[in-house]
């Protein structure tokens, strides 16, 4: 059974860093596309970043050049590095991820994975 757990989330002033990890169980972590979901109250998920299997990623506009995608594949642990936050990043943010397909799919939307974590929350203040 696949399980996805996120962590790292908390409360930071604007301007400030946290890092979301990612950690997967009872799965490989080759062959493994990775997404980057954020929700905010009233709002839809919406994708913030993704990892493709080999390795390519993409930025939704808000957040490139601030945030940035790395992988650990011995912990089976995605990251999700945030630098200089904003009040505007303040969400719940999940993880979700795929196997299998091309090897280069970056998936955008919420039915192009197949697993869930269960959110951390990220509070921005300003």
């Amino acid at each position: 059974q696949v399980q996805l757990v996120e962590s790292g989330g908390g409360l930071v002033q604007a301007g400030g860093s946290l890092r979301l990890s990612c950690s997967a169980s009872g799965r490989r972590a080759s062959g493994k596309a990775v997404g980057w979901f954020r929700q905010a109250p009233g709002k839809e998920r919406q994708v913030v970043a993704a990892l493709s299997q080999n390795g390519r990623t993409s930025y939704t506009n808000s957040v490139t050049g601030r945030f940035t995608l790395s992988r650990d594949y011995a912990k089976n642990t995605v990251y999700l590095q945030m630098n200089t936050l904003k009040p505007e990043d303040t969400a719940v943010y999940y993880c979700a991820a795929r196997w299998g397909g091309y090897d280069s799919y970056l998936g955008q939307n919420t039915g192009d994975y197949d697993y869930w974590g269960q959110g951390t929350q990220v509070t921005v203040s300003s």
